[in-house]
């Protein structure tokens, strides 16, 4: 495969980096800003939101770390090393890491229930419910992607022990 097939897919997966890192350096702060002025009013909800946005900043890490993963493998299809055992490690730890984000929300979801019955808004326990699943249906077809890949292995393997 030509070098460089991949730019526009590695140049996706920077940009889908971007806006996790802005919401990271800027959004979460400034709610955590306005919790703190909630803690000094007597509001106990204020470490309700403590607990979610340490999750959410907890969940960043195992996220750009499936981006890393995920950077590799479209390394490893440039250098015509698609199929190969490294490439079925970074589906792997891609699946991991997606499993590792729906379960941090699945923490998460009691703390957005307690915030959905005082704001009195019952969509955001959906909204909660989107975090957890999104990350599941990533892992589900990384797993997929994994095993595929590995039969493939195997196949080429035995294709390789016949002849």
């Amino acid at each position: 495969m030509k070098r460089g097939s991949t730019l526009f897919l590695k140049i996706s997966v920077i940009f889908i980096g971007l806006p996790v890192l802005a919401i990271c350096l800027f959004l979460l702060p400034q709610i955590a800003g306005e919790a703190n002025a909630a803690v000094k009013k007597g509001s106990d909800l204020a470490y309700v939101v403590y607990g979610i946005l340490m999750i959410m900043y907890i969940s960043a890490i195992p996220f750009y770390f499936a981006l890393y993963q995920s950077f590799i493998l479209l390394t490893y299809i440039d250098k015509n090393q698609a199929f190969s055992l490294n490439s079925v490690r970074a589906l792997k730890k891609i699946k991991n890491c997606a499993i590792t984000i729906s379960g941090l929300y699945v923490v998460a979801l009691p703390l957005i229930y307690i915030l959905a019955e005082v704001d009195d808004a019952p969509g955001l326990i959906l909204l909660g419910m989107v975090f957890i699943f999104a990350p599941l249906v990533i892992a589900v077809f990384a797993a997929v992607l994994q095993r595929l890949l590995q039969e493939a292995i195997n196949i080429k393997s035995e294709n390789d022990l016949t002849v």
